[in-house]
């Protein structure tokens, strides 16, 4: 199976009225959101397409506006989609995150933000999203790597310190993260050169957001790229 493990989606579809909360489970998943929009281009034609994989609620949708695309959202989630539609989404469609329903090259730009980790089988979907995205198109990615740092972060201590916007337990499995040199791989194989780049939480922001003087944390840009990832590239 390729798609989102069954469990996962089970979750979202119970937490899909949090999606907005900015102190809730999924809040973290809004912050990265906003520094995925930074390596958006604006729309080089008219009519331009747009393509969020495991869109979830629509935590992308605001930070599209104003760059030309007609935004689609794939996920297995009906209930989360709901939320995407009403965020800024112009079309979603319920769909297998490895099986895309959408022909070769018919996206301008493509994204998968935070479900890579979720997958068993994270390679096959970055075949399917070179597959349909359009040559000179872009493609942006973001995930957690299968390093034991990333584990400590992401599981020991972001699921178990009762902190607001910690992630619900469980929401993560370390056997489920990806590995850097294989996915930048296989996207190569598919004609994309993937460019990594490390993303972590503003201190500063981070800081105040705990203290409750701020709704949103900024991610900042790192070189390491153990723990919490994203990668950028063209197609040619």
């Amino acid at each position: 199976m390729s798609g989102l493990r069954s469990d996962f989606i089970s979750d979202y579809d119970g937490l899909a009225g949090q999606w907005w909360d900015p102190r809730g489970p999924l809040a973290p998943l809004g912050w990265i959101a906003r520094a995925r929009a930074e390596f958006i281009p604006d729309a080089a034609r008219e009519q331009a397409r747009l393509l969020d994989v495991g869109c979830g609620g629509g935590l992308f949708g605001p930070h599209l506006a104003g760059k030309g695309y007609r935004v689609f959202g794939a996920d297995l989630s009906a209930k989360s989609l709901h939320e995407a539609r009403r965020h800024g989404f112009d079309v979603v469609v319920r769909a297998d995150i490895g099986q895309l329903p959408f022909a070769d090259e018919s996206f301008d730009v493509v994204t998968a933000g935070q479900c890579l980790e979720h997958v068993p089988d994270p390679y096959g979907v970055v075949a399917e999203l070179c597959r349909v995205l359009r040559p000179g198109g872009t493609l942006v990615v973001d995930t957690i790597a299968d390093t034991r740092l990333a584990r400590l972060v992401a599981i020991t201590l972001a699921e178990n310190v009762p902190l607001p916007g910690r992630p619900t337990r469980g929401t993560h499995d370390h056997r489920l993260f990806v590995n850097r040199e294989r996915l930048t791989a296989v996207a190569r194989s598919h004609g994309v050169e993937l460019e990594l780049t490390g993303l972590r939480p503003g201190l500063r922001d981070g800081v105040r957001y705990l203290a409750g003087r701020r709704e949103e944390v900024r991610m900042v840009r790192v070189k390491p790229t153990g723990v919490l990832y994203l990668g950028v590239g063209t197609k040619w």
